[in-house]
């Protein structure tokens, strides 16, 4: 079967939102989460943590696609639109910075939590400095000083290095005023000082600041008269032509020896860096000075997470979720008799523990009924209960069949490593299609029961990573439908023999059918509009960004439709405008949980549907990707999709965002009362409730 592109009938349509900055309006509303009053406070520096860790990823991804977007022409970008991405970047790293060092730390600082510079370090502490220096840090350090002998050296990608400007000459004679100093990745960002000298409260201190206090010892005889930490951002996009590579496996892994030193995108300084070193480091990384940030603080926010994990104060932490074991399920009873008497299991993750998803998988490797396992890895971890149980079903002689989606960005190493560890003991390992990532998130068990062969499987709209299930909204569903298993064991053939798909019971997948489906479903749904029939579309997803897939929303809108959008992410699709999007509103949901699910709710007349997928709104995933959706056939649980995953977020009065026709957003009515309804807290309070108390179980 070939990819088809879905191609409707032109539309009037917006003007649509620029998706870098869309992007960038997303960390905005990320932020906002640390200045929130009601989030406990280290909690309200782990999102200042997370937006920098987004941040990163922008800039070795998206601004390097942008960049080089610029230079093809035809490409739709001007250096006009990347100075204005760049500009409400340095101003979004600048109110993060603000955030950080004016609202969170002082806040802190008050709760006995501080980090103190060397200049607050009274004489006991300094010594604790000096001692972990010389011990721990300074026989790793090899400052390079700049002559034509020795030249710059390569500098790694998100690496923390200083920039010094000695005075005097070296032991040669020489005025050479530059060095450089690499600090090695396996050296520890956060140390926690021991109580005993740590005053009041708790007291850390930074290795940046370690190593600014002891910068003359490295250069005995000179004078250090300036200095910077430095830290320098590449595009991380591995560049393999699949098409010319006899081994996908081997390129990747000789590429990830490369990704640390790929094209200089951003270059971040201290405030107080002398213009003259910046200008050195521009020059030396061919970068102009719009890709200059100077921060008022820390070079990588993002190592401050080992400050929230080390302090010891629970209640400055969200309350500990617990997440119980489906009321579908019982923990005494076989998985696949409950599939067979009860029919399908439904779960929302983390709401709902994802023990089960384990489960499943080892009742499958422990029973000797069941004679083949078939799974997609995309993320999984560099540690895995379910990949090692894979390993452990090969090794019992069952048929395990892998396939492993080695382009899973910043996965790429982790899943080669299973990749290598599940053909060492014989599983049959794939690497999808050629061209397209495998995204969909599909488990088949197939075992003999009574002579016969019966299928079980589990789809999801998440990974396979049990850590990021107790971070990530999202719905795992497990089922033993004939026909449905039927399709998934279709996906997993044309997966393995790249052989046409036939005709599917359930199932869309892309890059085939999914993007047409999906527009032919709005449609229907327009058409009921305009015949004055009960329409309605609800849709909650990562990201919009697909052209076809948008215009077929204005289309439908423009007939009438009520059309409510969830977007955690980047939404390219204004709200609100005039004649053209008034009947489609546009909400963002930011709460304690990373918003993941995608499900997408039609109604056209009496026919309504809800359809669960692995897929964004995103022309990669309709086209360029190996994405699932597949239909909730089950009456009770499409009502509880509805209840829990689309009307208690549209209801949600505290961690929403409205998005107005300009792109940007605002907090919905009512967001600032913490005694206002939120979607999630209600679902923790909703799943920790016992069994049967309706009064708590039941949307109002």
């Amino acid at each position: 079967m070939t990819p088809t592109t879905a191609s409707p009938p032109a539309s009037p349509m917006p003007a649509l939102l620029n998706r870098e900055r869309a992007i960038l309006e997303f960390n905005r509303r990320v932020l906002a989460q640390a200045r929130r009053e009601d989030v406990p406070l280290l909690e309200r520096l782990r999102y200042i943590c997370i937006v920098s860790s987004n941040m990163d990823e922008f800039f070795e991804v998206r601004f390097a696609d942008y960049i080089e977007a610029v230079r093809q022409p035809g490409a739709g970008v001007s250096p006009r639109d990347l100075a204005a991405v760049a500009a409400e970047a340095h101003l979004l790293i600048d109110d993060q910075y603000r955030c950080f060092n004016d609202e969170v730390m002082p806040a802190l600082k008050q709760q006995g939590i501080q980090i103190l510079n060397h200049n607050d370090r009274d004489e006991a502490q300094r010594r604790w400095v000096d001692n972990f220096f010389q011990r721990q840090v300074r026989p790793l350090l090899v400052p390079v000083g700049l002559d034509p002998s020795h030249p710059f050296p390569q500098v790694a990608n998100k690496s923390l290095n200083f920039i010094v400007r000695l005075g005097g000459k070296d032991a040669f004679g020489r005025e050479n005023s530059i060095a450089i100093v690499k600090v090695p990745r396996v050296l520890p960002r956060v140390m926690r000082l021991p109580d005993e000298i740590a005053g009041t409260g708790q007291a850390f201190v930074l290795l940046t600041s370690v190593i600014r206090a002891h910068l003359a010892e490295l250069f005995p005889g000179r004078e250090v008269e300036a200095f910077s930490q430095f830290r320098l951002t590449r595009d991380s996009d591995l560049a393999v032509d699949e098409e010319d590579v006899a081994n996908l496996r081997q390129a990747l892994r000789s590429g990830l020896t490369t990704r640390h030193f790929g094209q200089a995108v951003r270059l971040e300084v201290v405030n107080t860096c002398p213009p003259e070193l910046s200008e050195f480091l521009l020059l030396q990384f061919a970068l102009p000075q719009a890709a200059l940030y100077h921060v008022n603080g820390p070079v990588n926010l993002v190592r401050l997470n080992a400050l929230i994990d080390g302090a010891d104060a629970p209640a400055l932490r969200f309350p500990q979720h617990e997440a119980p074991w489906p009321a579908g399920l019982r923990r005494d009873e076989s998985i696949f008799e409950r599939l067979r008497r009860g029919g399908d299991v439904l779960m929302h993750h983390p709401f709902e523990s994802f023990e089960p998803v384990v489960q499943f998988l080892r009742e499958a490797v422990e029973d000797p009924d069941v004679l083949a396992i078939k799974q997609t890895i995309y993320r999984t971890g560099s540690e895995s209960p379910l990949m090692d149980l894979l390993i452990d079903a090969a090794r019992r002689g069952k048929e395990v069949m892998a396939v492993v989606e080695l382009k899973a960005r910043f996965d790429e190493e982790a899943n080669i490593n299973w990749a290598e560890r599940l053909e060492a003991v014989g599983a049959q390992v794939v690497y999808g299609i050629v061209g397209l990532k495998t995204h969909a998130k599909l488990l088949l068990v197939t075992r003999r029961e009574e002579g016969r062969l019966r299928r079980y499987g589990h789809l999801s709209t998440g990974n396979y990573n049990p850590r990021t299930a107790r971070l990530y909204t999202d719905l795992s569903h497990l089922t033993a439908d004939r026909a449905l298993t039927a399709d998934i064991e279709q996906v997993f053939v044309h997966l393995a023999s790249q052989s046409r798909l036939p005709r599917l019971n359930h199932v869309w997948l892309a890059p085939f059918h999914l993007q047409r489906k999906l527009v032919e479903q709005i449609d229907l749904v327009g058409m009921a509009a305009a015949k004055g029939l009960d329409a309605r579309i609800v849709l909650k997803m990562n990201a919009l960004t697909d052209e076809p897939l948008m215009e077929a929303l204005v289309r439908a809108g423009r007939r009438g439709t009520k059309i409510d959008l969830i977007v955690r992410g980047a939404c390219m699709l204004p709200a609100g405008v005039p004649g053209l999007t008034e009947n489609i509103r546009v909400r963002s949901v930011i709460g304690r949980f990373l918003e993941h699910s995608r499900v997408f709710y039609f109604r056209a007349g009496h026919e309504e549907h809800v359809i669960l997928s692995s897929a964004d709104w995103m022309n990669r995933n309709m086209l360029r990707r190996v994405e699932l959706a597949w239909p909730v056939l089950d009456p009770q649980l499409r009502q509880r999709v509805i209840d829990e995953c689309l009307l208690a977020y549209l209801h949600d009065s505290r961690d929403s965002w409205d998005l107005q026709p300009d792109g940007t957003y605002r907090r919905a009515k009512g967001a600032e009362d913490a005694k206002g309804h939120s979607a999630q807290i209600a679902l923790m309070q909703r799943y920790a409730a016992p069994p049967g108390d309706e009064e708590v179980r039941t949307w109002t």
